[in-house]
């Protein structure tokens, strides 16, 4: 069924009656002719409009009528539904909603989709609650974003020392971290300041630029959480973290030197005391030794001895026993030791009466156990034994 069919009142009516059907001022007089540019046979949106604004009138009292009573019966329940439904929310894993009514503390919820009262009757405040949160105090480390009047801190032996630091801190009680302070994140930046002066006021500056942090930052962290609990702050400190540790800036050259000194110091002392190490463990070494070395000297000897003495116990034993076969047994042996290692050539004397010849290398040194294999047997002339003389008988010539 087309738009343009004038027999079918289409969905916004029949059009009004005229001279031709037609209204005056419809989009067929135009000039030009049609009901719109590029649109022939479309819907007639101003005659739309023309109705909906006479059925508005007549709801809101339209010709001296007055609003109806349904009217505003209706807006009045739209209006509340929506005003009722601005009460639900959505509280995040890490967070805890605290509710008050009338500006006074009602109920602390989990997270969730909730709901409370609309406004004015109950509010509420999200406070991230597993989150950590962080703060830096005298600056961001780089000596422009430094705040002297943050980080310049007295220390015990009246020195001064430039010192930033940060607080790991998260909320540890929604409701007390909402009422107990105007303003939680300041009043944890003044009291982190304010512990930590009042450590530094208590520690050599010695033991700040050395070995002595982490005690100041303990120190510094305990200090903060009395502080907070006594204030009832809602709030635990989770870190205290030092970042840098410098003199200040009008000194700064000096405090090196100082420090450049007290290191040479340092590497000679720990080159003395190598030195004195290894001298003294070498010395210590050396005397252990010499004192063993004569301790198996000592057990050596006294070894020797005794078994001199025990030797020398049995020989004279078996001397009682029998003194002359002692006497000859200790002579061959004696001789054996002493001529074990010399040539010698022996030769029985008995009866000799014509010079032995003996080739010339017999008595010269010997090399060793070879040269003695090597060297070339003695050679002993024969020497003729004498003839024993006959004696006459008795009686006979002479």
């Amino acid at each position: 069924m087309p738009w343009n069919d004038n027999a079918n009142p289409g969905p916004w009516g029949s059009p009004p009656s005229g001279d031709d059907g037609e209204r005056k001022d419809s989009p067929s007089r135009r000039p030009g002719g049609g009901r719109g540019p590029g649109r022939p046979g479309g819907p007639d949106l101003n005659a739309g409009m023309d109705r909906l604004r006479e059925r508005l009138q007549g709801l809101f009292g339209g010709g001296g009528r007055g609003v109806q009573p349904g009217v505003i019966a209706v807006i009045a329940g739209a209006a509340f539904a929506l005003w009722a439904l601005s009460g639900l929310y959505q509280v995040g894993p890490n967070e805890q909603a605290v509710v008050t009514t009338f500006g006074a503390y009602s109920r602390s919820e989990a997270p969730g989709l909730r709901y409370h009262l609309p406004y004015p009757i109950e509010e509420v405040e999200k406070v991230p609650v597993t989150s950590l949160q962080r703060i830096d105090i005298g600056g961001g480390g780089t000596a422009d974003s430094d705040v002297p009047q943050e980080s310049l801190m007295l220390t015990s032996d009246q020195n001064i020392v430039d010192l930033n630091f940060s607080v790991t801190w998260r909320v540890s009680d929604a409701a007390r971290y909402v009422f107990a302070t105007r303003n939680p994140e300041e009043a944890v930046k003044a009291v982190a300041e304010s512990a930590m002066r009042e450590v530094i006021g208590k520690t050599l500056l010695d033991s700040i630029f050395t070995n002595g942090r982490g005690q100041v930052q303990l120190e510094t962290a305990d200090l903060m959480q009395k502080t907070l609990d006594s204030w009832g702050a809602g709030v635990r400190v989770v870190e205290v973290q030092i970042r840098s540790v410098n003199p200040p800036q009008e000194v700064i050259a000096a405090f090196r030197d100082v420090s450049n000194a007290q290191q040479d110091a340092s590497t000679a002392v720990n080159e003395g005391e190598t030195y004195r190490n290894r001298v003294v463990n070498e010395a210590k070494g050396d005397a252990a030794k010499i004192v063993q070395s004569a301790q198996g000297y000592r057990e050596q000897s006294v070894r020797t001895a005794t078994g001199d003495a025990a030797r020398f116990n049995s020989i004279y034993n078996e001397y009682k026993r029998a003194p002359q076969a002692t006497r000859d047994r200790l002579y061959a042996e004696t001789m054996e030791r002493v001529l074990a290692n010399s040539n010698k050539v022996i030769i029985s004397g008995k009866g000799v009466t014509a010079p032995v010849i003996l080739p010339s290398d017999v008595f010269r040194p010997r090399g060793g156990a070879n040269a003695i294999q090597q060297q070339a047997p003695v050679q002993i002339a024969p020497v003729p034994q004498p003839q024993p003389q006959q004696q006459p008988p008795p009686g006979g010539d002479q």
